[in-house]
């Protein structure tokens, strides 16, 4: 009855919460912002047509898309937000034109009611609305116009290879001719007036812009809306009242504590001998740990191009391999290991729980390898191409760069990745269903660890429901499905499930006890983290009921993190329970991590950005990365480092480790990590607050800001982190591929007469004892 209440109450959460996500999706739908069918003047010229806008998004894709600088907020942080800087750059140049046929003078030099007139005027025409849906026109002034084509002049030669350029696009990172026609350039000039149209023209009927007033721009009054201030209020309050929920029921737990559990006395993994699929998982670990390396490699190029620009230390690595790409490859290969270090530890637990090793699973193990390195390689080689501007937007959205974070690869790529990710998931179950036959609480949890399984690779289907002409704003609603749904939401429920099911396996925690908490801990985060998706669509074009709810249910989601210590308290003592319990100690050091940094990364850093009155002043600023490396890393690629930890544990069974290399990456790669935020990131995304709220959205991501002194000294900083985290880092890769040259293996542990066998062979038992562990 207890599992039945809580499968109820799992169930309910799902189609509850995501009846609300589609309902409002459906709204995201109907009240996107519109793509005029022509931009024309009050004189009949025509400006620009739709068809140029829909293109001009395809351009900014091609180049990077969100890897060089941002639209609305979402994308990278060394380049200005595009649509921030081109209003204030059409406000800048009404307001000194005006002020000059007023007065031969700039609007710097007018006084203060002067200005005020001038504001005034500004604001009517910024902010009223134009557009004409019967005709599909959009209206503007002719001395607009004019701005228009003032501030487009700026960006081709910004875009282009003008050499007047050359010092603002060092700062920026991007290099000369990142467009090379101008029939591409005037495109790409059209994507970005719209989409800074979208964030001065206030939507018919009401008071605040399609984008919620952001960004911050005191010129024509873009401030936080009454409903921004009072759903982070709410938002505050639901948190508490949340922790409070969730503290009195631990309480009420307190009080019915089952008896002590007593784990067993060797090892009962110990006896399993792996079978010839699980032993095919090995080479995925090799590749793990590659892309770890190549990972944190690119990571640095890309840190260092925030204050060399097109160099690196002097040599000129953007001619080859520029900012855009090096940012690209970063985060998909995060996202590659990650993933990766997950779907073989799935294939290496299935045959373990069932004991069953179906026909062809060895195979079917290799297939996917093969087709997970043709889709890392081939992809990374699509948007390298993409970059460099060889691809038409047609190829690019296939086979390039699709310029959206997280989900950069192109449609064939993505496609290919979604049916690897089914075959992965038709693999795992094959080999785990037979101990569904068996009667036990464990089904429950088996059913968990298929469910959550599951889950990635419907989630990341998402990805492949918006098109190439498809409105930002909906694309954004999708991608956010599978960059929060995805990532932050069933990552967090798969990272829950498999460690509990590693400490039952290893019979450190009761099946029924870890069952109960996992179903238990996986209702409430979902509770607030499906709809929490709304978080990130605050300023993306979105209503403000959209608003709303993000805010109040992306708090919810920090509710259960809040207790994670006892998470991180107990994975200690269990590490403790037993004596070969240590043989384990840095797998459930990491798995310990996890739960630290899901506090401090996932939850502290989280809601630093989340309630909507802190995104405000703070989207699309160095204050999102701070929670983006300590979230992702901290959370998902520790787990990735335990899980994989676990499983050559249990590929080389029988031997014990020389631990030095894997005690120094821990420390180094966790105190690295926390450096790097603390004496750099986070105090270059306060400062640029400071200056958002002061100043606009527009000055705290400028060159004039981001280059100043202070800031400098900042970023370069950062090096002292960034340098003790790679050393981690390159540990851990030597202890990995020690394992496979025998020199992280203890001389003299293991059986006796395998102390003779070649280091190549180490992880590959007999080929009797395969046989009778099938």
């Amino acid at each position: 009855m207890r599992y039945g209440r809580l499968w109820l109450g799992l169930g309910a959460v799902l189609i509850g919460s995501f009846a609300v996500l589609g309902y409002y999706g459906r709204e995201i739908y109907r009240q996107a912002p519109p793509v005029p069918e022509r931009v024309v003047t009050t004189d009949g010229e025509v400006l620009f047509a739709g068809d140029d806008i829909r293109e001009g998004q395809n351009v900014w894709q091609s180049m990077g898309g969100q890897e060089v600088g941002s639209v609305w907020g979402h994308g990278a942080y060394v380049a200005p937000d595009w649509s921030a800087d081109w209003l204030h750059r059409e406000a800048t140049w009404l307001l000194d034109d005006w002020a000059a046929e007023r007065s031969g003078r700039s609007f710097d030099e007018l006084g203060d009611e002067e200005q005020a007139a001038l504001r005034a005027r500004l604001k009517r025409e910024l902010r009223t609305n134009s557009y004409d849906p019967e005709t599909g026109d959009l209206v503007v002034s002719s001395r607009r116009a004019e701005a228009i084509d003032a501030v487009g002049a700026h960006f081709t030669a910004l875009f282009g290879d003008d050499p007047a350029m050359d010092q603002l696009r060092d700062a920026y990172a991007i290099p000369a001719g990142s467009i090379k026609t101008p029939e591409r350039l005037a495109q790409l000039n059209a994507f970005f007036f719209w989409a800074a149209w979208v964030c001065a023209t206030e939507r018919p009927g009401g008071e605040v812009t399609y984008t919620n007033n952001w960004p911050h721009e005191p010129l024509i009054d873009n401030r936080p809306s009454g409903q921004v201030v009072i759903w982070s209020v709410v938002s505050f309050v639901v948190l508490l009242a949340g922790i409070g929920a969730l503290a009195w029921y631990y309480a009420v737990l307190k009080h019915r504590e089952e008896a002590p559990h007593d784990p067993p006395e060797v090892d009962p993994t110990k006896s399993h001998t792996p079978t010839p699929s699980m032993r095919a998982t090995l080479k995925y670990f090799w590749v793990v740990a590659a892309l770890i390396v190549a990972q944190v490699g690119l990571g640095a190029v890309t840190a260092h191009y925030g204050v060399e620009g097109s160099g690196f230390y002097g040599f000129p690595l953007a001619e080859w391999l520029p900012y855009s790409v090096t940012r690209t490859w970063h985060q998909q290969l995060g996202i590659f290991w990650i993933a990766t270090a997950w779907l073989a530890t799935g294939l290496f637990m299935a045959p373990a729980v069932s004991g069953h090793e179906p026909r062809f699973q060895r195979l079917g193990v290799n297939f996917l390898f093969a087709c997970t390195l043709i889709i890392v390689v081939g992809s990374m080689a699509g948007q390298w191409m993409a970059v460099q501007q060889r691809l038409g937007n047609e190829t690019n959205f296939w086979f390039g760069h699709q310029g959206y974070e997280y989900v950069d690869l192109g449609r064939f790529w993505q496609l290919f990745l979604a049916v690897g990710l089914f075959l992965w998931l038709g693999l795992m179950g094959r080999a785990i269903w037979p101990a569904f036959r068996q009667k036990g609480d464990h089904r429950h949890l088996l059913a968990l660890f298929l469910l959550a399984s599951a889950a990635i690779p419907l989630f990341y289907v998402p990805g492949l429901i918006w098109q190439r002409h498809t409105n930002l704003a909906i694309a954004e609603y999708w991608r956010w499905w599978v960059v929060h749904l995805w990532v932050e939401g069933f990552f967090e429920v798969f990272a829950t499930v498999v460690i509990a099911f590693l400490f039952t396996r290893m019979g450190l925690l009761r099946t029924a006890t870890a069952t109960a908490a996992v179903l238990f801990a996986t209702s409430i985060f979902l509770s607030g983290g499906i709809i929490g998706t709304f978080h990130h669509l605050y300023f993306s074009g979105t209503t403000t009921s959209v608003m709303a709810l993000g805010a109040v249910f992306s708090a919810l989601e920090v509710v259960p993190l809040t207790l994670i210590g006892f998470e991180a308290y107990e994975n200690l003592s269990l590490g403790r329970a037993r004596s070969w319990v240590r043989s384990y100690k840095w797998p459930i050091y990491f798995f310990v991590a996890v739960a630290f940094w899901n506090l401090v990364g996932a939850g502290l850093f989280g809601f630093l950005i989340n309630p909507p009155i802190a995104l405000y002043y703070m989207q699309g600023l160095n204050t999102t990365p701070v929670h983006a490396h300590t979230a992702l890393f901290g959370v998902y690629g520790m787990l990735g480092i335990g899980l994989m930890l676990f499983c050559l544990k249990g590929l080389t069974s029988g031997h014990d480790w020389k631990t030095g290399p894997l005690s120094f990456a821990f420390w180094s790669i966790n105190v690295g990590l926390a450096l790097m935020v603390l004496l750099s990131v986070l105090p270059v995304g306060l400062l640029q607050t400071v200056a958002s709220v002061d100043k606009g959205t527009w000055y705290a991501r400028s060159a004039e800001f981001m280059q100043t002194g202070p800031m400098e000294v900042l970023r370069w900083m950062r090096v002292v982190g960034d340098t003790i985290f790679a050393a981690g880092i390159v540990a851990l890769g030597w202890f990995v591929l020690g394992l496979r040259t025998g020199w992280s293996i203890r001389p003299g542990s293991g059986r006796e007469d395998e102390y003779h066998r070649s280091p190549e062979s180490i992880m590959q038992p007999r080929d009797e004892e395969v046989s009778a562990g099938a």
